[in-house]
């Protein structure tokens, strides 16, 4: 991939029930931390809206959320602060293509971040030296890039007219691995392993909605390439636009986005 995206968090969070849900449920999941008082990274945090989900559930906890976009960092700034249990929630600038804990945390969690992240899977090892004994490293990532909401966007960069200034541009096929291969990875590395997916039917409003979803997320790498060329960029979107209105029809009571996503939870053993 070619150099990180810009993100639109207004756009991004048009869908905001869809996206947190799944961060809902995987903290469901998520076992008693070791101290009261814990230590709590968030790993590509966005706006913020979700993170404020760890500070709900761990009142006490000194939590940081980390992301790379400017954008979405300062959006966070309306959620950082001290919280009622006496514990802070705050956030700061990191890439997770790089990022190296400097101290011992409790509960290192990713929502929707990872697919983001090359070569993830040999970032854990130092991810988890990082954790507390009986700390828990938990993460959600979608796995649909098979799906024609990915599928259709990277045909369509592969042809004559886009190839040129697309290519390597999206998110490529091998960006996310099967659930085997990371309840693997994570077992190898001495962690009680639990691991899921979920396929959530959502039902999305209004006039091409599933363009508006892609266009908070997957999209972003196409339009943050031809951004210095508005004209190329809406035919592009227009382009991709009709191939998903056949792909997603709309129904009387709206249109169905299937999505699956991959869920892991790995508890370092004590």
């Amino acid at each position: 991939m070619s150099a990180a995206p810009t993100w639109d968090p207004g756009q991004y969070l048009r869908h905001a029930e869809h996206r947190a849900r799944p961060f809902t449920d995987l903290l469901a999941r998520v076992p008693l931390l070791p101290r009261d008082a814990a230590r709590i990274a968030d790993l590509g945090c966005g706006p913020g809206n979700v993170t404020v989900q760890l500070a709900e559930r761990w009142p006490t906890a000194r939590i940081t959320g980390y992301d790379n976009s400017p954008e979405m960092l300062a959006r966070t700034k309306e959620h950082e602060g001290p919280l009622a249990g006496g514990g802070r929630l705050d956030f700061d600038h990191a890439d997770l293509t790089s990022w190296t804990p400097t101290e011992t945390y409790d509960l290192i969690v990713s929502n929707a971040a990872l697919q983001w992240v090359p070569g993830h899977l040999d970032a854990f090892p130092v991810w988890l030296d990082a954790l507390a004994s009986g700390g828990t490293f938990a993460f959600q990532i979608p796995n649909n890039i098979d799906a024609p909401l990915h599928a259709l966007m990277r045909e369509l960069a592969a042809t004559a007219r886009w190839k040129e200034r697309l290519a390597d541009v999206l998110r490529p096929e091998d960006s996310v691995h099967g659930p085997l291969a990371y309840l693997d990875r994570l077992a190898r590395l001495g962690c009680d392993v639990d691991v899921w997916e979920t396929t959530y039917m959502q039902l999305l409003a209004g006039e091409d909605p599933v363009l508006d979803w892609a266009t908070g997320t997957g999209l972003r790498p196409a339009l943050t390439a031809l951004a210095d060329d508005p004209e190329a960029r809406d035919a592009f979107v227009a382009q991709y636009r009709d191939l998903l209105r056949e792909a997603y029809p709309t129904e009387p009571y709206g249109t169905v986005l299937p999505f699956r996503r991959l869920f892991a939870v790995a508890r370092k053993r004590a």
